[in-house]
């Protein structure tokens, strides 16, 4: 536990977990997108759905597959690595005295410091990837896409949505890992009789996945906000903050695409925490949350 060999696993447990579980849920991000950028022709999932497969066909439903595979991919491990590492500092930082006192400080601060640092490996495949799913004819995906983006707005463009990005990325992070332990513990302590470390494998890792979609819809509804900046943003060249509360309003910000969204990120995390203990099962470490689960025997 917290070798280096114990981060590099988190990590690669990291990329694993969002990169594919990103990449299965493309074609509700695509309709989710572009929702947002033009609710009058996407107004609703079904019609979003039906408009794709009219123009587009079914393999529209998956543009944009790569720059969200190697974007998620890259901020998964920046952000599940970075996680148990900045987790491990706060809480020696806080001192044995004061760990268990402030844990939810601790998950927050840990989080948020994790995810300032995957958002900036996110970013450009993100600004490619809004770019590509909501201007049909822009680009095939990321190899033609990113040369193109680059040309038109110069390398900082593929940077021009990172502080949303950030407002978007920082607190569903924060509210992913602070109410995924939270919920786990709770879990542990009072829907299942059995201690943790009596439990068998699939037994956490179905309260793994259990605890993720949960926390996965309250992160979908305090993000959603951000998420719809980001997506504005992104799809015009010189569009401004102003131009998407001008257009959506203050109530279209937080409710333009959320019911898909819901979907889409409770699934996901669900997936995610599922996918990431797993990992951290097969190479012989404990489940994320609760009490810690002793060493493997040897």
């Amino acid at each position: 536990m917290f070798s280096p060999a114990y981060y590099a696993a988190c990590t690669f447990g990291g990329v694993m977990s969002c990169g594919l579980t990103h990449m299965a849920v493309t074609p509700l991000d695509l309709v989710k997108c572009n929702m947002q950028i033009d609710p009058t022709k996407y107004k609703s999932i079904s019609s979003g759905f039906g408009v794709l497969l009219k123009e587009q066909g079914v393999k529209g439903f998956f543009r944009g597959w790569v720059p969200t595979l190697l974007g998620y991919s890259a901020q998964g491990a920046c952000k599940y690595g970075f996680y148990e590492y900045f987790k491990k500092y706060y809480t020696d930082l806080a001192g044995p005295e004061n760990a268990a006192k402030y844990k939810t400080l601790i998950f927050l601060a840990g989080s948020a410091s994790a995810e300032v640092i995957a958002d900036v490996a996110l970013c450009p495949f993100e600004a490619v990837k809004v770019r590509v799913q909501t201007q049909p004819g822009f680009a095939r995906g990321l190899s033609d896409g990113f040369p193109k983006f680059v040309r038109a707005e110069g390398a900082t463009g593929l940077y021009k949505g990172l502080v949303p990005l950030w407002g978007r990325q920082i607190p569903y992070t924060m509210m992913k890992f602070a109410s995924f332990e939270t919920i786990v513990e709770q879990i542990y302590k009072n829907v299942i009789p059995t201690p943790k470390n009596q439990c068998s494998k699939s037994t956490q890792l179905g309260v793994s996945f259990a605890g993720g979609y949960l926390a996965g819809i309250l992160c979908a509804i305090v993000s959603h906000p951000a998420d719809n900046l980001v997506s504005f943003l992104n799809n015009a060249k010189g569009a401004t903050v102003g131009d998407a509360v001008n257009k959506l309003g203050v109530m279209g910000l937080c409710t333009r695409g959320l019911p898909i969204r819901i979907v889409m990120i409770g699934t996901l995390t669900g997936a995610q925490w599922g996918i990431y203990d797993s990992f951290k099962v097969f190479v012989g470490l404990p489940t994320t949350g609760g009490a810690a689960a002793p060493a493997p025997a040897k």
